[in-house]
Order: C-alpha cells, then structure tokens, then sequence
C-alpha cells in the first residue's frame, strides 16, 4: 500500500520513554504529569456514571459543560462566546488540531507552520494533503521573525498555525506578535490554527494573550484547548476547540464523522469541576513553583536553561557539557545517568541541533530532587 505519511516512524517520545522504562530511568521526557488529578473531579465522574450519564453525548458535547467554557472565556478574555454554535467538545487538544486541519486544508493548500513544532503539527497538513511551510524561530529565545513569515507567504497560503505557550520551548506570544499576525491574517485572508493547551500554565505575573482576545483575528480562528493538560489528567483525552460559527459548523462536518461525540460522564464531571474558578485560576503558581523548583536544584549542573516563560517544559542547553548531537547526548544520559529528556531537534523536520534538551517539569518535587542529583553528575 502506498503510505500517506511514509517518512513517519516510531515517535522519539515512544522511543524516549520505552529507552527510560529499559533504564529504570526518571522519566522527564514525556509531557504529563506524575501525580494524579484532583480527587474531587474523579468523584464528579464518578456521580455522573452512577446517574446513568453513560449514553451518546450530543455531537458538540453537553450544553451544561459548553456554557461553563463561554463563561470561562468571558471572565479571562472578555468575549462573548456562543456555547451553542462555538464551541465543540473533543477528545484531546491533539484531535481538536487534526480537526481543524481536516475542516479546512485541501491539497496543494500551505500552511505555515513555526519549529520546533509539536510532533503532530506537519503529519496532520500532510495526511490532508496540504504543504507545511516550516519557519525556525529564532534561538535562543524561540521568537517569531515576521520578515521571514511574510517572506514566506504566497497565493497558496491558507493557514498559519501558532502554539502559545509554546511546546516544546516554553516561549509565549507577545502582544507585539499578536499586531503582526493581525495585519498578515488581513492582507492575505488567511485562517489560523491556535494551540493554547497551556493557557493557565504562563508565569511571572504574564498575561495569556488568547487569540480569543483579539475580534479581528477570532474572526479567521480555531482556537484549542485540552482538559488534560490543565487538569492533570492527559489520559483522559478531553478539550474543545473554539471557532466563530461559520468555521465551526464547517468543523462540525468533520467532527461528527470521525468520533460523532465524546466521553460523557467526563463532560458532566467536568462541567461541575469548571464552576470553581480556583481549579485553573490557581495553575500557574502551581508550575511556576515547580519550574523555580527545578532550576535552583539544577543550579549545581552544568545545565544552562533558557527563559521559559509558560508550559511545564524546561529547556536545557547542554553545550558546556558536551558536543555531541542532542540525540545522542540523551540516549546517553538516560542509559548512563538515568533521566530521560527529549532531544529538541526531535520538533524539527530535518533535525536542526542547537545542543539543548526537553526535561518536563510537571513532576513531584522528589521526582526533581532525584533527577536533579543524577544530572549533576552529568
């Protein structure tokens, strides 16, 4: 059979992980979390299978749990979602990204898209057909270069795809970002794809600047979001995406034939869950203080961290250690020292190396302290 993705193979992420588990490694790898989630959540699930909510959700989710999300929105954003025709429920950020996609890209289609990347970025554009056209950031501080953006663009551009804050670099958008994308999105038509799963994970008293915010580029938006990453429950596969109706009853299209609905005694539980702002409101303190956390303990390394300014993802520039590709030197280190991170040439389609790593921080502080004591060895 002729392969739609031939290039794709087995994931660094799997590769990382079964490499710690062979090891008996710490796992820093992987993005989610080693403790649990909120035990009163679990219970409003829990209540809500017991009350018989074990059926068909409608197509967009439960009415009860979109209105939570467009009051939500209301409070932090200042917009006026409608929870009827812009919202839709979706198993995970990751289908909420290949949905959009799928909505609106057809072959021959471009769509720019800035690396290091999510992983699942250019194989959703390419199984749909469409062109990624990939843009670097710029290192070390991972921002935009918007000459280069615009340099890029041509009549078959469609989409532009963001991700703020930003996996796996930790950078975040600036309101400056935010002026440039609205004038490029005005002069060419274009749509944009926004990734926010870490909305509430942004740190040092910075604001989250949603598309959301912004009417004239909400207009040519999917914005979307996970429950998992903000909940700590990633193995639930649960978020949403936000779009203005006429997008969103395109994605709906696409939406009710490739899963028709989604987890229902989830959406009720979460629904409850989301009536107390505080579960979120009090994220990013909580990473904030892990991220602190973990790089005073790697202060005694040869490490060197780059500013991150959102996510639960450190990157560390191993340069004073050691030249070898950024592959290697984690094999290495997970085989030899035993902790597990990701190379960041991983979210670069030819493999760009700049010597750093990808160590989450999501972690309990004595899963840091042991990881951190092992790296100072390195």
């Amino acid at each position: 059979m002729h392969s739609k993705l031939p290039h794709v193979g087995t994931t660094i992420f799997t590769v990382m992980s079964a490499l710690a588990a062979t090891h008996k490694a710490i796992n820093l790898s992987q993005g989610f979390p080693d403790f649990d989630c909120h035990e009163h959540l679990k219970e409003l699930v829990s209540a809500a299978m017991r009350a018989g909510h074990n059926q068909y959700a409608p197509m967009p989710g439960i009415m009860p749990l979109r209105e939570a999300i467009a009051q939500k929105i209301q409070a932090l954003y200042g917009r006026d979602i409608h929870p009827d025709t812009e919202i839709t429920i979706t198993p995970g950020g990751t289908y909420a990204i290949f949905t959009a996609i799928a909505t609106c890209i057809r072959p021959g289609d471009e769509v720019i898209i800035f690396e290091p990347a999510y992983d699942s970025y250019v194989p959703n554009v390419l199984v749909n057909g469409g062109t990624p056209v990939l843009v670097p950031l710029t290192f070390p501080d991972y921002r935009i270069n918007w000459e280069l953006v615009r340099s890029k663009i041509t009549p078959r551009t469609r989409m532009i795809l963001l991700n703020t804050p930003h996996n796996p670099t930790g950078s975040i958008l600036t309101a400056a970002d935010l002026e440039e994308l609205e004038r490029l999105v005005a002069a060419h038509q274009l749509l944009v794809l926004s990734d926010e799963v870490y909305e509430h994970l942004v740190f040092d008293g910075e604001p989250h600047l949603s598309l959301l915010r912004y009417p004239a580029l909400f207009r040519h938006s999917f914005v979307t979001f996970s429950f998992g990453k903000v909940f700590h429950n990633t193995g639930w596969k649960m978020g949403y995406c936000v779009a203005p109706a006429h997008l969103m009853q395109e994605y709906r299209k696409v939406h009710q034939y490739l899963c028709f609905s989604v987890n229902t005694p989830m959406q009720y539980g979460l629904a409850k869950f989301l009536e107390t702002p505080e579960h979120y409101l009090s994220l990013a303190a909580f990473y904030q203080e892990k991220r602190d956390y973990f790089l005073e303990l790697m202060a005694g390394t040869r490490f060197t961290p780059l500013p991150c300014k959102g996510s639960y993802f450190q990157v560390m520039d191993y340069s004073r250690i050691s030249d070898e590709s950024d592959k290697d030197f984690a094999i290495r280190i997970t085989k030899a020292f035993g902790v597990a991170s990701i190379p960041v040439s991983a979210f670069y389609q030819q493999g760009q190396d700049d010597h750093v790593v990808r160590c989450c921080f999501a972690k309990k502080r004595e899963t840091l302290e042991q990881a951190a004591e092992r790296l100072r060895k390195v």
